[in-house]
Protein backbone atom coordinates (compact mmCIF):
# COMPACT_ATOMS: atom_id res chain seq x y z
CA UNK A 1 0.00 0.00 0.00
CA UNK A 2 1.58 3.82 -1.19
CA UNK A 3 1.10 6.11 1.21
CA UNK A 4 -2.30 7.12 2.34
CA UNK A 5 -2.23 10.89 3.96
CA UNK A 6 -1.57 13.34 1.30
CA UNK A 7 -1.19 17.31 2.11
CA UNK A 8 -4.58 17.26 3.33
CA UNK A 9 -6.05 13.83 4.16
CA UNK A 10 -6.90 10.80 2.82
CA UNK A 11 -8.25 11.67 -0.91
CA UNK A 12 -9.12 9.80 -3.97
CA UNK A 13 -12.29 9.01 -6.17
CA UNK A 14 -14.90 7.71 -3.77
CA UNK A 15 -15.95 3.75 -4.10
CA UNK A 16 -12.85 3.98 -6.02
CA UNK A 17 -9.59 4.47 -4.37
CA UNK A 18 -11.28 5.79 -1.33
CA UNK A 19 -13.48 2.59 -0.66
CA UNK A 20 -15.96 1.68 2.14
CA UNK A 21 -13.46 -0.67 3.44
CA UNK A 22 -10.68 1.98 3.76
CA UNK A 23 -13.08 4.24 5.43
CA UNK A 24 -13.70 1.70 8.12
CA UNK A 25 -10.22 1.33 8.55
CA UNK A 26 -9.70 4.84 8.85
CA UNK A 27 -12.68 5.55 11.54
CA UNK A 28 -11.51 2.42 13.42
CA UNK A 29 -7.57 3.39 13.22
CA UNK A 30 -7.90 7.02 13.35
CA UNK A 31 -10.32 6.66 17.14
CA UNK A 32 -7.85 3.86 18.28
CA UNK A 33 -4.95 6.49 18.05
CA UNK A 34 -7.22 9.20 19.24
CA UNK A 35 -8.28 7.29 22.14
CA UNK A 36 -4.55 6.82 23.52
CA UNK A 37 -4.57 10.95 23.44
CA UNK A 38 -8.22 11.24 25.19
CA UNK A 39 -7.03 8.87 28.11
CA UNK A 40 -11.11 7.91 27.94
CA UNK A 41 -13.52 6.96 26.07
CA UNK A 42 -13.17 9.05 23.12
CA UNK A 43 -15.73 11.39 20.66
CA UNK A 44 -15.43 12.18 17.47
CA UNK A 45 -17.23 14.92 15.49
CA UNK A 46 -17.63 14.30 11.67
CA UNK A 47 -18.98 16.76 9.09
CA UNK A 48 -19.01 16.73 5.41
CA UNK A 49 -19.55 18.24 2.36
CA UNK A 50 -22.68 17.91 -0.13
CA UNK A 51 -20.75 15.38 -2.44
CA UNK A 52 -23.30 12.16 -3.29
CA UNK A 53 -20.70 10.08 -1.90
CA UNK A 54 -20.43 11.94 1.90
CA UNK A 55 -23.48 9.83 2.96
CA UNK A 56 -21.46 6.67 2.30
CA UNK A 57 -18.02 7.60 3.15
CA UNK A 58 -20.05 9.16 7.24
CA UNK A 59 -21.66 5.64 7.33
CA UNK A 60 -18.50 3.58 7.07
CA UNK A 61 -16.20 6.03 9.05
CA UNK A 62 -18.82 5.88 11.75
CA UNK A 63 -18.98 2.67 12.05
CA UNK A 64 -15.13 1.93 11.82
CA UNK A 65 -15.12 4.68 14.90
CA UNK A 66 -17.99 3.23 16.92
CA UNK A 67 -16.90 -0.58 16.59
CA UNK A 68 -13.90 0.01 18.66
CA UNK A 69 -15.42 2.48 21.41
CA UNK A 70 -15.79 5.81 20.35
CA UNK A 71 -18.76 7.75 20.24
CA UNK A 72 -19.80 9.53 16.84
CA UNK A 73 -21.62 13.14 16.69
CA UNK A 74 -22.93 13.52 13.46
CA UNK A 75 -22.70 17.58 12.16
CA UNK A 76 -24.05 16.38 8.47
CA UNK A 77 -23.47 18.84 6.09
CA UNK A 78 -20.65 21.32 7.46
CA UNK A 79 -17.56 23.32 6.24
CA UNK A 80 -14.07 21.98 7.66
CA UNK A 81 -13.61 25.31 9.45
CA UNK A 82 -16.87 24.68 11.21
CA UNK A 83 -15.80 20.96 12.10
CA UNK A 84 -12.12 22.10 13.24
CA UNK A 85 -14.28 25.28 15.27
CA UNK A 86 -16.75 22.74 17.22
CA UNK A 87 -14.28 20.18 18.19
CA UNK A 88 -12.79 22.79 20.21
CA UNK A 89 -15.84 24.60 21.77
CA UNK A 90 -17.69 20.97 21.70
CA UNK A 91 -14.78 19.59 23.83
CA UNK A 92 -14.69 16.34 21.57
CA UNK A 93 -11.28 14.33 21.63
CA UNK A 94 -11.73 14.35 17.58
CA UNK A 95 -12.65 16.02 14.51
CA UNK A 96 -13.08 14.20 10.59
CA UNK A 97 -14.21 15.69 7.86
CA UNK A 98 -15.34 14.02 4.50
CA UNK A 99 -14.87 16.37 1.97
CA UNK A 100 -12.36 16.68 -1.44
CA UNK A 101 -11.99 20.92 -1.27
CA UNK A 102 -12.11 21.74 -4.23
CA UNK A 103 -11.99 18.48 -6.76
CA UNK A 104 -15.21 17.36 -9.07
CA UNK A 105 -17.43 15.74 -7.37
CA UNK A 106 -16.21 11.76 -8.00
CA UNK A 107 -13.24 12.78 -5.42
CA UNK A 108 -13.94 12.84 -2.00
CA UNK A 109 -11.75 12.68 1.13
CA UNK A 110 -11.10 11.81 4.95
CA UNK A 111 -9.12 14.02 7.21
CA UNK A 112 -8.81 14.26 11.04
CA UNK A 113 -8.57 16.99 13.52
CA UNK A 114 -7.58 16.73 16.89
CA UNK A 115 -8.88 17.99 20.12
CA UNK A 116 -7.47 21.32 19.87
CA UNK A 117 -8.88 21.79 16.52
CA UNK A 118 -5.96 21.79 14.54
CA UNK A 119 -4.86 19.44 11.57
CA UNK A 120 -2.94 16.06 13.30
CA UNK A 121 0.53 16.06 12.63
CA UNK A 122 2.42 13.67 11.27
CA UNK A 123 3.61 11.74 13.47
CA UNK A 124 -0.31 10.72 14.41
CA UNK A 125 -1.08 10.24 10.90
CA UNK A 126 1.85 7.74 10.37
CA UNK A 127 0.60 5.70 13.31
CA UNK A 128 -3.35 6.10 11.98
CA UNK A 129 -1.61 4.48 8.39
CA UNK A 130 0.20 2.30 10.16
CA UNK A 131 -2.50 0.13 11.76
CA UNK A 132 -4.55 0.74 8.74
CA UNK A 133 -2.11 -1.23 7.06
CA UNK A 134 -1.69 -3.29 9.70
CA UNK A 135 -5.14 -4.74 10.04
CA UNK A 136 -5.35 -6.13 6.45
CA UNK A 137 -8.77 -7.55 4.64
CA UNK A 138 -10.46 -8.43 8.52
CA UNK A 139 -10.66 -6.91 11.70
CA UNK A 140 -10.18 -8.51 15.32
CA UNK A 141 -13.11 -8.48 17.20
CA UNK A 142 -13.93 -5.38 18.94
CA UNK A 143 -15.74 -4.32 22.20
CA UNK A 144 -19.31 -5.42 22.69
CA UNK A 145 -22.80 -4.62 24.26
CA UNK A 146 -22.45 -0.88 25.69
CA UNK A 147 -18.60 -1.02 25.14
CA UNK A 148 -19.49 -0.19 21.23
CA UNK A 149 -20.00 3.32 20.10
CA UNK A 150 -23.02 5.32 19.35
CA UNK A 151 -23.90 8.22 17.16
CA UNK A 152 -26.05 11.01 17.34
CA UNK A 153 -26.72 13.57 15.81
CA UNK A 154 -25.50 17.10 15.92
CA UNK A 155 -26.17 19.46 13.50
CA UNK A 156 -27.88 22.15 15.89
CA UNK A 157 -24.32 23.02 17.01
CA UNK A 158 -23.55 24.35 13.84
CA UNK A 159 -25.44 27.27 15.26
CA UNK A 160 -22.04 28.24 17.54
CA UNK A 161 -20.29 28.73 14.20
CA UNK A 162 -22.35 30.74 12.91
CA UNK A 163 -22.61 33.29 15.59
CA UNK A 164 -18.84 32.80 15.84
CA UNK A 165 -18.60 34.20 12.24
CA UNK A 166 -20.97 36.58 12.65
CA UNK A 167 -19.68 38.26 15.94
CA UNK A 168 -16.57 38.59 14.34
CA UNK A 169 -17.86 40.32 11.17
CA UNK A 170 -19.56 43.07 13.16
CA UNK A 171 -21.80 45.11 12.16
CA UNK A 172 -22.47 45.03 8.69
CA UNK A 173 -24.96 46.81 7.90
CA UNK A 174 -25.84 48.77 4.35
CA UNK A 175 -23.24 46.30 2.89
CA UNK A 176 -24.17 44.28 -0.32
CA UNK A 177 -22.12 41.18 -1.11
CA UNK A 178 -22.70 38.13 -3.32
CA UNK A 179 -21.96 34.68 -1.84
CA UNK A 180 -20.90 31.97 -4.28
CA UNK A 181 -21.01 28.86 -2.40
CA UNK A 182 -19.64 26.15 -4.97
CA UNK A 183 -23.15 24.25 -4.22
CA UNK A 184 -20.79 23.27 -1.18
CA UNK A 185 -20.40 23.11 2.49
CA UNK A 186 -21.00 26.49 2.48
CA UNK A 187 -24.66 26.83 1.18
CA UNK A 188 -26.16 27.26 3.71
CA UNK A 189 -23.69 28.57 6.54
CA UNK A 190 -21.93 31.63 4.70
CA UNK A 191 -25.41 33.37 3.69
CA UNK A 192 -26.54 33.04 6.95
CA UNK A 193 -23.89 33.95 9.11
CA UNK A 194 -23.44 37.29 6.55
CA UNK A 195 -26.87 38.26 7.43
CA UNK A 196 -26.72 37.64 10.86
CA UNK A 197 -23.99 40.42 10.81
CA UNK A 198 -26.24 42.98 8.78
CA UNK A 199 -24.87 41.91 5.47
CA UNK A 200 -27.77 41.86 2.45
CA UNK A 201 -26.30 38.87 0.77
CA UNK A 202 -27.22 37.02 -2.22
CA UNK A 203 -26.83 33.57 -2.47
CA UNK A 204 -25.30 31.75 -6.01
CA UNK A 205 -24.48 28.18 -6.48
CA UNK A 206 -26.40 27.46 -3.41
CA UNK A 207 -28.43 24.58 -4.53
CA UNK A 208 -26.19 21.40 -3.96
CA UNK A 209 -27.71 18.42 -5.50
CA UNK A 210 -24.02 15.82 -5.10
CA UNK A 211 -23.22 16.23 -8.51
CA UNK A 212 -22.54 19.86 -8.77
CA UNK A 213 -19.92 20.46 -6.02
CA UNK A 214 -17.32 23.28 -8.23
CA UNK A 215 -18.48 22.52 -11.14
CA UNK A 216 -18.08 25.87 -13.05
CA UNK A 217 -18.46 27.45 -9.62
CA UNK A 218 -16.67 28.67 -6.68
CA UNK A 219 -13.53 29.58 -5.87
CA UNK A 220 -11.92 27.95 -9.06
CA UNK A 221 -14.07 29.53 -11.08
CA UNK A 222 -15.41 33.23 -9.84
CA UNK A 223 -16.86 34.24 -13.68
CA UNK A 224 -20.47 33.89 -12.54
CA UNK A 225 -19.69 36.00 -9.27
CA UNK A 226 -17.87 38.81 -11.03
CA UNK A 227 -20.60 39.12 -13.26
CA UNK A 228 -23.62 38.70 -10.52
CA UNK A 229 -21.53 41.66 -8.34
CA UNK A 230 -21.60 43.86 -11.19
CA UNK A 231 -25.25 43.57 -12.37
CA UNK A 232 -26.54 43.84 -8.36
CA UNK A 233 -24.17 46.87 -7.82
CA UNK A 234 -22.76 45.41 -4.48
CA UNK A 235 -19.78 46.16 -2.70
CA UNK A 236 -18.23 42.85 -2.85
CA UNK A 237 -18.01 38.75 -3.98
CA UNK A 238 -17.25 35.91 -2.04
CA UNK A 239 -16.56 32.64 -3.74
CA UNK A 240 -15.59 29.02 -1.08
CA UNK A 241 -14.70 25.93 -2.33
CA UNK A 242 -16.48 22.74 -1.29
CA UNK A 243 -15.69 22.74 1.90
CA UNK A 244 -15.06 26.63 2.50
CA UNK A 245 -12.01 26.78 3.70
CA UNK A 246 -10.39 29.06 1.34
CA UNK A 247 -11.96 32.03 0.03
CA UNK A 248 -11.14 34.43 -3.28
CA UNK A 249 -13.03 37.78 -3.65
CA UNK A 250 -14.03 39.51 -6.80
CA UNK A 251 -14.40 43.68 -6.13
CA UNK A 252 -16.91 45.85 -7.30
CA UNK A 253 -15.98 45.90 -10.87
CA UNK A 254 -16.00 42.10 -10.71
CA UNK A 255 -12.04 42.13 -10.73
CA UNK A 256 -10.34 39.07 -8.70
CA UNK A 257 -8.81 39.32 -5.45
CA UNK A 258 -6.52 36.65 -4.85
CA UNK A 259 -5.26 35.62 -1.19
CA UNK A 260 -2.13 37.49 -1.94
CA UNK A 261 -4.22 40.96 -1.97
CA UNK A 262 -6.45 39.37 0.95
CA UNK A 263 -3.31 39.13 2.86
CA UNK A 264 -2.11 42.65 1.51
CA UNK A 265 -4.79 44.90 2.31
CA UNK A 266 -5.22 43.23 6.04
CA UNK A 267 -1.60 42.84 6.67
CA UNK A 268 -1.18 47.03 5.67
CA UNK A 269 -4.55 47.69 7.98
CA UNK A 270 -2.88 45.96 11.21
CA UNK A 271 0.48 47.02 10.75
CA UNK A 272 -0.81 50.70 10.43
CA UNK A 273 -2.97 50.03 14.16
CA UNK A 274 0.44 48.08 15.39
CA UNK A 275 -1.64 45.50 15.68
CA UNK A 276 0.59 42.71 13.53
CA UNK A 277 2.73 40.62 15.48
CA UNK A 278 6.29 40.33 14.62
CA UNK A 279 4.94 43.04 11.58
CA UNK A 280 5.00 40.27 9.48
CA UNK A 281 2.70 38.28 7.21
CA UNK A 282 3.62 33.97 6.71
CA UNK A 283 2.80 33.50 3.02
CA UNK A 284 4.57 30.43 0.49
CA UNK A 285 7.10 30.34 -2.08
CA UNK A 286 4.10 30.53 -4.37
CA UNK A 287 2.84 34.06 -2.74
CA UNK A 288 3.88 37.07 -5.50
CA UNK A 289 6.30 39.33 -4.88
CA UNK A 290 4.17 42.18 -4.82
CA UNK A 291 2.62 41.25 -1.41
CA UNK A 292 6.25 41.27 -0.14
CA UNK A 293 7.22 44.54 -1.85
CA UNK A 294 3.81 46.21 -0.17
CA UNK A 295 4.52 44.79 2.83
CA UNK A 296 8.11 45.95 2.99
CA UNK A 297 6.62 49.44 2.11
CA UNK A 298 4.79 49.42 5.60
CA UNK A 299 8.13 48.43 7.76
CA UNK A 300 6.31 44.81 7.36
CA UNK A 301 7.59 41.93 5.64
CA UNK A 302 6.80 38.72 4.56
CA UNK A 303 7.99 35.24 5.39
CA UNK A 304 7.46 32.18 3.35
CA UNK A 305 7.10 28.49 3.43
CA UNK A 306 6.60 25.71 1.49
CA UNK A 307 3.19 25.39 -0.29
CA UNK A 308 0.67 23.70 1.73
CA UNK A 309 -1.51 25.77 4.48
CA UNK A 310 0.16 23.14 7.25
CA UNK A 311 3.10 24.46 6.90
CA UNK A 312 2.33 28.06 7.13
CA UNK A 313 0.14 27.07 10.41
CA UNK A 314 3.30 25.54 11.42
CA UNK A 315 5.45 28.56 10.71
CA UNK A 316 2.92 30.91 12.34
CA UNK A 317 2.87 28.81 15.88
CA UNK A 318 6.45 28.83 15.69
CA UNK A 319 6.77 32.60 15.36
CA UNK A 320 3.57 33.81 17.73
CA UNK A 321 2.59 35.28 14.34
CA UNK A 322 -1.08 36.22 13.55
CA UNK A 323 -1.83 36.20 9.43
CA UNK A 324 -0.43 33.88 7.17
CA UNK A 325 -1.78 31.89 3.58
CA UNK A 326 -1.92 31.82 0.71
CA UNK A 327 -2.37 33.22 -2.67
CA UNK A 328 -4.99 30.54 -3.67
CA UNK A 329 -7.57 31.48 -0.48
CA UNK A 330 -6.61 29.51 2.64
CA UNK A 331 -6.11 32.43 5.14
CA UNK A 332 -5.26 31.53 8.65
CA UNK A 333 -6.32 34.01 11.59
CA UNK A 334 -4.20 32.41 14.23
CA UNK A 335 -5.84 34.92 16.87
CA UNK A 336 -9.19 33.37 16.02
CA UNK A 337 -9.17 29.88 14.51
CA UNK A 338 -6.72 27.26 14.03
CA UNK A 339 -7.03 26.37 10.48
CA UNK A 340 -7.65 28.32 7.04
CA UNK A 341 -11.59 29.29 7.06
CA UNK A 342 -13.15 31.29 3.79
CA UNK A 343 -15.92 32.25 5.95
CA UNK A 344 -14.33 34.21 8.62
CA UNK A 345 -11.95 35.48 5.97
CA UNK A 346 -14.92 36.57 4.57
CA UNK A 347 -15.84 38.30 7.26
CA UNK A 348 -12.84 40.27 8.19
CA UNK A 349 -12.66 41.73 4.54
CA UNK A 350 -16.43 42.99 4.51
CA UNK A 351 -15.50 44.22 8.08
CA UNK A 352 -12.69 46.20 6.75
CA UNK A 353 -14.68 47.51 3.75
CA UNK A 354 -17.55 48.85 6.39
CA UNK A 355 -14.76 49.91 8.85
CA UNK A 356 -12.72 51.97 5.96
CA UNK A 357 -15.34 53.32 3.64
CA UNK A 358 -13.57 52.41 1.20
CA UNK A 359 -14.11 50.50 -2.39
CA UNK A 360 -12.73 46.47 -2.15
CA UNK A 361 -10.73 47.77 -5.52
CA UNK A 362 -9.01 50.52 -3.78
CA UNK A 363 -8.13 48.48 -0.70
CA UNK A 364 -6.85 45.51 -2.65
CA UNK A 365 -5.15 47.81 -5.22
CA UNK A 366 -2.50 48.77 -2.29
CA UNK A 367 -0.50 45.41 -3.39
CA UNK A 368 1.32 45.91 -6.54
CA UNK A 369 0.87 42.39 -8.55
CA UNK A 370 4.17 40.81 -10.82
CA UNK A 371 3.56 38.93 -14.03
CA UNK A 372 3.03 35.45 -12.31
CA UNK A 373 2.10 32.65 -14.72
CA UNK A 374 0.44 29.30 -13.34
CA UNK A 375 0.22 25.99 -15.68
CA UNK A 376 -0.64 22.40 -14.92
CA UNK A 377 0.61 19.50 -16.12
CA UNK A 378 -1.49 16.20 -15.84
CA UNK A 379 1.14 13.51 -15.05
CA UNK A 380 1.48 9.78 -15.25
CA UNK A 381 3.67 9.99 -11.79
CA UNK A 382 3.65 13.42 -9.79
CA UNK A 383 6.83 12.47 -8.50
CA UNK A 384 8.82 11.66 -11.33
CA UNK A 385 9.32 15.36 -12.84
CA UNK A 386 12.79 15.51 -9.97
CA UNK A 387 14.85 12.73 -11.53
CA UNK A 388 14.03 13.72 -15.20
CA UNK A 389 17.02 15.15 -17.03
CA UNK A 390 15.50 17.05 -19.37
CA UNK A 391 12.78 18.80 -17.24
CA UNK A 392 16.04 19.93 -14.85
CA UNK A 393 17.45 21.14 -17.80
CA UNK A 394 14.47 23.15 -19.01
CA UNK A 395 14.13 24.81 -15.60
CA UNK A 396 17.87 25.68 -15.14
CA UNK A 397 17.61 27.33 -19.05
CA UNK A 398 14.32 29.34 -17.68
CA UNK A 399 15.84 30.59 -14.68
CA UNK A 400 18.88 31.47 -16.73
CA UNK A 401 16.83 33.67 -19.15
CA UNK A 402 14.86 35.43 -16.21
CA UNK A 403 18.23 36.18 -14.26
CA UNK A 404 17.39 38.15 -10.79
CA UNK A 405 14.15 39.93 -11.40
CA UNK A 406 12.63 36.39 -11.84
CA UNK A 407 11.18 32.96 -9.90
CA UNK A 408 10.80 29.71 -10.84
CA UNK A 409 8.57 27.32 -8.76
CA UNK A 410 8.51 23.71 -10.16
CA UNK A 411 6.70 20.89 -7.62
CA UNK A 412 4.15 18.16 -7.86
CA UNK A 413 0.53 18.78 -6.75
CA UNK A 414 -0.19 16.93 -3.17
CA UNK A 415 -3.40 15.77 -3.81
CA UNK A 416 -3.81 15.12 -7.75
CA UNK A 417 -1.58 14.03 -10.87
CA UNK A 418 -0.60 16.89 -11.41
CA UNK A 419 3.09 19.26 -11.86
CA UNK A 420 2.71 22.76 -11.07
CA UNK A 421 5.02 25.14 -13.06
CA UNK A 422 4.56 28.96 -11.47
CA UNK A 423 7.29 31.65 -13.48
CA UNK A 424 7.08 35.28 -12.04
CA UNK A 425 9.15 38.19 -13.02
CA UNK A 426 8.81 41.72 -14.22
CA UNK A 427 8.77 41.00 -18.14
CA UNK A 428 5.38 39.69 -19.15
CA UNK A 429 6.52 37.87 -22.11
CA UNK A 430 9.33 36.11 -20.81
CA UNK A 431 7.58 35.22 -18.02
CA UNK A 432 5.21 33.13 -20.18
CA UNK A 433 7.80 31.84 -22.71
CA UNK A 434 9.64 30.51 -19.46
CA UNK A 435 6.41 28.68 -18.21
CA UNK A 436 5.76 26.38 -21.74
CA UNK A 437 9.02 25.91 -22.28
CA UNK A 438 8.57 24.34 -18.56
CA UNK A 439 5.57 22.94 -19.09
CA UNK A 440 6.09 21.43 -22.43
CA UNK A 441 9.26 19.32 -22.23
CA UNK A 442 7.05 17.90 -18.54
CA UNK A 443 4.32 17.10 -20.99
CA UNK A 444 6.42 15.10 -23.62
CA UNK A 445 8.77 12.94 -20.56
CA UNK A 446 6.13 12.43 -18.48
CA UNK A 447 2.79 13.87 -19.21
CA UNK A 448 -0.39 11.59 -19.94
CA UNK A 449 -1.57 10.99 -23.41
Amino acid sequence: MGRLFGTDGVRGIANGELTVELAVALGRAGATVLAKAAGRRPRMLIGRDTRRSGDLLEAALAAGAMSVGADVLRLGVATTPAVAYLVRVLDVDAGAVISASHNPAPYNGIKFFSHDGYKLPDAAEDEIEALVAAAGPTATAGPVGAELGYAEDRSHELVRYVDFIAHLAGDLSGLRVVCDCAHGAAYELAPRALRQAGASVEAIAAAPDGLNINDGCGSLHPERLARTVRDTGSHAGFAFDGDADRLIAVDEAGRVVDGDQVMAMLGADLLSRGDLPGDAVVGTVMSNLGLELCLRARGGSLLRTNVGDRYVLERMREGGFALGGEQSGHIIFLRHHTTGDGLLTAAMVAALLRRSGRPLSELAGIMPRLPQVLQNVRVRQREAWEENARISAAIMAAREALGERGRVLVRASGTEPLVRVMVEGEDDAAVRAAASSITEVVAAEIGVV
